[in-house]
Order: structure tokens, then sequence, then C-alpha cells
């Protein structure tokens, strides 16, 4: 209980969003598109704006929504998109075209599994961000680290996956192995040979993999 009171006092200390970004918000969830929690992106953006990342790239647009965050919370940042879904796409480039950012995102439409030569030539990026099918999770990561400078950021989403991936009883099948992936693309993810990284408990759990460049 204390756990929720916390979350909801954290998240209303948050800023308003912009009427766009809160239409989006609505839209996400009357046709339960998902999008990052609050407290995740939050996070995210201020581990961006640390870091100064100029170029990112985001595996999995959705509805644009990470992406507009992005635009709108780093002014000086580009972000290059990648999304399969054709609803998606027209319902992302009516909310970019809407928000007068589109000068700032570049949205490649494809399977993000099959989309690396397009996105190679726009690398490298500052930071990579994944929120796309989870049980691709380290398939992503392997295809697209290979584009990130050294000492870039790779911001994975959903690695805790409401807090399953600790349960040891998980009645649906189908669930029991997304929840596997997940589990074993975070043990992966930790012990990684060219990635420090950290898995935060906030939004559904956010992963921070920073590479750590040529050892001298």
């Amino acid at each position: 209980m204390l756990n929720e009171k916390l979350h909801l006092y954290i998240e209303g200390l948050v800023h308003e969003r912009n009427s766009l970004l809160t239409e989006m918000e609505q839209y996400a969830t009357a046709h339960n598109i998902p999008i990052m929690e609050l407290t995740g992106i939050e996070t995210m953006l201020q581990l961006l704006r640390i870091h100064r990342s100029k170029k990112i790239l985001e595996v999995g647009t959705a509805i644009g929504y990470s992406a507009l965050r992005m635009a709108y919370g780093i002014p000086e940042t580009h972000i290059v998109t990648i999304e399969r879904d054709e609803e998606r796409i027209q319902l992302a480039k009516e909310f970019i075209g809407r928000s007068g950012l589109a000068q700032q995102i570049t949205l490649i439409e494809g399977d993000a599994l099959d989309a690396a030569e397009a996105v190679s030539s726009h690398a490298p990026f500052d930071a990579i961000f994944i929120d796309a099918a989870k049980g691709q999770y380290k398939k992503f990561f392997e295809i697209y680290s290979n584009n990130l400078c050294d000492g870039g950021m790779i911001i994975t989403d959903n690695v805790l996956f409401k807090g399953l991936v600790a349960e040891s009883e998980i009645e649906s099948k189908r669930t029991r192995n997304l929840v596997k992936k997940i589990d074993e693309f975070n043990r992966w993810l930790m012990d990684h040979p060219d990635f420090d990284s950290v898995i935060l408990p906030v939004g559904d759990g956010v992963a921070v993999s920073k590479k750590r460049g040529e050892r001298k």
C-alpha cells in the first residue's frame, strides 16, 4: 500500500503534458495500445538529458508517443524510429505531423528485425531505446548495438513485466514463455562483456546499459 501511495505521489509531481500528448495518452488507454509508463518515461528522459544524447534510435514507434516525448523533452535531439504495424504508422504520422516536430523525427516503416540496413544510414547513435516485441529483445539488442557510439546508452523498457519475472508460478503458458524470454534477456544483459547495465524498478522496469568502449 505504501509503495502504491509513493508511486501515485511521484506521478503527481510530474508536470502536466501538453494537450497533444494528453490526447495520445487517452487514445492509448482507450485502444489498449502500450505506451511507456509515466515514471519510466520521465526517468528515461532525464537519463538522456544527463547523457546529452543528440541522436536516438527507437525500436518500436507504436503511435509515436515516446518519440514525441523525447522530441519535446530534448529539443536538440533527432529520433530515428522503427514501426511495422501499418495502422500505428498512420497514427504516428498524424500525431507527429500535428506536433510541429516532424523535422526531429525520422520514421522507418518495416519490421525492426529486417531494418538494419535502413537504420545504418543514420548511424551512429548516442542512445537506443528498445520498446517493441519483448520476446525479441535480445535480437534487437544484438542487431542495433552495432550502431551505437562508444560510451553510448541502450534503454530497454518492460524488463520486469508487471513483476512477473520474479514469480515462480504463472498459469498462462503464453505469458510464462514470454516471461522466461524476458528473464533470459535480463540475465544475458547483466553478463554482457561490452556493457555495464542496471535494472531500475520504475514504470514496468527499465534496463539501462552503457557501452564500455575500447579498453586501453
